[in-house]
């Protein structure tokens, strides 16, 4: 728990701000996994992003077949380690309790069902070959420590684990070893990948998380492997917040953020929304566009409606503009209204890929709760209008309707493609 919050800020002693930023592990893993080969995007239009090779690129515009693409079911094997200098006091059950089917649950709403993640929990612990300390664990780990760990870590398993059935492996490490932190959860890609039972093993998640673990933690990681950037900002010199570009909004940002849905930006790229649901803003004019909520289930029987609206702004960035309310993965959120953001395809993982507009910025909400209280109450509410800086676009609300779709005005400069 993380106690009282102070007035404007959030009490950080078990924030880890999202997960953990890639860490490069020289001749074995490296975060760059943005070169592989590309599939054209049947969504691609005049407002779609191209995809660069910044790491987690937001362009979208072809899928990088490096990374699995979440439109289909994806089996993924929890396997829970342990080591000898200590004895686990959980079960490999309690763990995968953990994670699931709570993780499957998020990505199947935020899909509108078009992706399922189908667990595999292991039933037993695998012994690692060394004690939890010799591994020396922690957020920015060495190369060589880390390396040894999922060599390791992939020996140990592959005589009980058929690696050929799985698209995704949880290394899941016992909670209360010693030489275990939680800090170091998070996912690395492998510039030369591990072979076992025939297939390649090309990026794994490393779960050190508590139990319980930190909300959400997993959905975040398992992010990574879909190609999702980190939207958080790491400072420098160790202080300031991590929250400052997206704050409680999507998961890629904060998991203890209150509205955790992916931006509708995200689930253009991942393939859970067409252009049918996106309405990319052209030419002169005020554009009068009805949005659903992000998070809002689709009707039983009915179609999704839109989703996003985009403004291109630039040869690499766009203003998109979507609905947020109290519902799905949402169900937490302390503000509702439509929320404007900015996209930049060049932005690097962690760089600040997607930063909100504060369209209320004297202001701030949720202070006991946010992430980022500042950003709290980014969204426009009925009435309220707002020009965004350095665009001349202006987005209006002008009213919800019963049905809880946001009728939203767009006018301004054009951008040039």
């Amino acid at each position: 728990m993380r106690g009282q919050q102070p007035p404007g800020g959030v009490r950080r002693s078990r924030l880890r701000a999202g997960a953990a930023a890639f860490t490069s592990l020289a001749a074995l893993a490296a975060t760059g996994l943005v070169a592989g080969p590309a599939v054209a995007a049947p969504s691609a239009g005049p407002c779609a992003l191209p995809r660069t090779d910044a790491h987690h690129s937001l362009g979208l515009d072809s899928w990088n077949r490096a990374y699995p693409q979440p439109t289909r079911t994806l089996d993924a094997v929890m396997i829970f380690l342990s080591f000898p200098d200590s004895e686990p006091l959980t079960t490999p059950a309690e763990l995968a309790a953990d994670h699931f089917p709570g993780t499957s649950a998020f990505f199947e709403r935020a899909s509108y069902g078009r992706f399922s993640l189908r667990p595999h929990p292991q039933a037993a612990w695998t012994r690692m070959p060394r004690d939890s300390s010799s591994y020396a664990i922690r957020r920015d780990w060495s190369a060589e420590h880390r390396a040894a760990y999922l060599r390791d870590a992939i020996r140990a398993a592959d005589g009980s684990v058929d690696f050929s059935r799985y698209d995704i492996v949880y290394l899941v490490a016992d909670p209360d070893a010693p030489g275990v932190d939680s800090d170091a959860t998070k996912v690395v890609n492998l510039e030369h990948p591990l072979e076992a039972d025939g297939t390649e093993i090309k990026r794994v998640v490393t779960v050190f998380e508590r139990h319980p673990p930190d909300r959400n933690v997993l959905a975040h990681e398992t992010g990574h492997v879909f190609d999702l950037p980190d939207l958080y900002h790491r400072p420098t010199d160790g202080k300031g917040d991590w929250d400052t570009h997206v704050g409680d909004w999507d998961v890629m940002g904060s998991q203890f953020g209150l509205a955790p849905e992916p931006f509708a930006w995200h689930k253009w790229k991942l393939g859970w929304l067409d252009r049918d649901q996106v309405a990319c803003v052209r030419g002169p004019g005020t554009h009068v566009i009805g949005l659903e909520p992000v998070a809002a289930a689709p009707v039983a029987g009915g179609t999704l409606g839109t989703r996003l609206a985009v403004v291109r702004t630039g040869e690499g960035s766009v203003l998109a503009v979507e609905a947020r309310s109290a519902t799905g993965n949402d169900a937490d959120t302390c503000t509702e209204g439509v929320l404007v953001y900015r996209v930049r395809n060049q932005a690097a993982s962690g760089d600040g890929p997607v930063e909100v507009v504060d369209t209320h910025p004297r202001t701030e909400a949720c202070w006991e709760r946010s992430v980022y209280p500042p950003l709290a109450d980014a969204p426009l509410r009925e009435g309220e209008s707002f020009t965004v800086p350095d665009t001349g676009v202006r987005v209006e609300v002008a009213e919800r309707t019963g049905a809880g779709v946001w009728t939203v005005r767009i006018s301004g400069p054009q951008p040039v493609r």
